[in-house]
């Protein structure tokens, strides 16, 4: 279930934690596993309040303590937090050398608590990917090597010559934390790539790309989290449940008039035209881009959904075409 070699949360609410493990497939209970990964943690907090509170006041920082509990001095602790804006998160995240990766999905039988690898597809010669890794979810690579790719994993701050260098079939850009402006090395990298090869954005990915395209990017005051967003696909006018975690979002191209109905808008960039394929039914934010004259896919939300819905993992197969179809 590990989307990563380690934690990355700074800390945990919740109502009230389960005292004892239950499920089939469990291991160690959830305290345990929060001691092993040095995870600060509370329960006893009212969640419905604090999640109405975060709902009508946006999103904000907040502190954990168990060693002073002066409101005032807690406070300023939470006050002294770096703000998430122009921040560089992927630098904390990103692997640190370049790595393949080979592992397949996995296919739990509950009957008998066995446990199998999905069957690779092999009819074909192996597309070879790089994946530039911002804090990238284990079951991308996953989803990808499952479809028979031969997938290499290099840091964020990969340069453009070195991923020439490694002469891929098409390229990911991979999911990971914060702002993408806080990443401008980035930016610059996905701007010398553009138009080369087949590329896919995830979640991070689709605002570097964004940002690169010359669109702006911005801080949502709620951000959106969870496994239930409904999307829309604008060219198919069909709804996706997708699993998102993100604070940041690409800007529209053209400003609307504020009118209820979702529709498409196309840009002109550096590769062409754009066109935005889809959108949140919640607030109509860009979820969702690809290029009508260069091989360019992206999305806000993740497709690879671990855990959450597989609605859009199509999207895998459609990048897949795409490379074939420029090769």
């Amino acid at each position: 279930d590990n989307e990563s070699h380690r934690v990355w949360a700074e800390g945990f609410i919740v109502r009230e934690a389960a005292k004892y493990r239950s499920n089939w497939r469990s291991r160690q209970s959830f305290d345990d596993y929060l001691i092993e990964h040095r995870i600060v943690a509370i329960q006893g907090i009212d969640t419905r309040a604090l999640t109405c509170h975060v709902r009508d006041h946006g999103s904000q920082m907040g502190v954990i303590s168990h060693i002073n509990f002066d409101d005032n001095i807690l406070r300023e602790k939470a006050k002294a937090v770096p703000s998430l804006i122009g921040r560089d998160l992927v630098k904390e995240v990103t692997c640190p050398v370049a790595y393949e990766w080979t592992e397949r999905s996995i296919v739990m039988d509950p009957g008998s608590g066995d446990s199998s690898n999905v069957a690779q597809d092999t009819t074909r010669l192996p597309l070879n990917l790089v994946v530039m890794d911002f804090g990238v979810k284990q079951n991308i690579l996953r989803s990808l090597v499952d479809l028979g790719c031969q997938v290499q994993v290099v840091p964020a701050s990969t340069t453009a010559e070195e991923v020439r260098r490694l002469n891929p079939d098409g390229i990911v850009l991979s999911n990971g934390p914060g702002d993408p402006e806080g990443v401008p090395y980035v930016v610059e990298t996905v701007k010398q790539l553009l138009g080369w090869k087949p590329l896919l954005g995830i979640c991070l990915g689709h605002q570097v790309l964004g940002l690169s395209l010359g669109l702006h990017t911005h801080k949502l005051t709620f951000g959106h989290h969870g496994a239930n967003h409904p999307v829309m696909d604008l060219r198919t006018r069909k709804i996706e449940i997708t699993s998102q975690n993100h604070n940041f979002a690409v800007g529209l191209p053209h400003k609307e008039d504020g009118c209820a109905t979702l529709t498409s808008q196309q840009f002109d960039s550096s590769v062409g035209r754009m066109e935005i394929t889809h959108r949140s039914v919640n607030d109509g934010c860009c979820e969702g881009m690809a290029g009508l004259d260069s091989p360019i896919l992206s999305l806000q939300y993740h497709p690879e959904a671990s855990p959450g819905p597989h609605d859009s993992s199509y999207v895998f197969r459609q990048f897949l075409e795409m490379m074939k179809g420029h090769g």
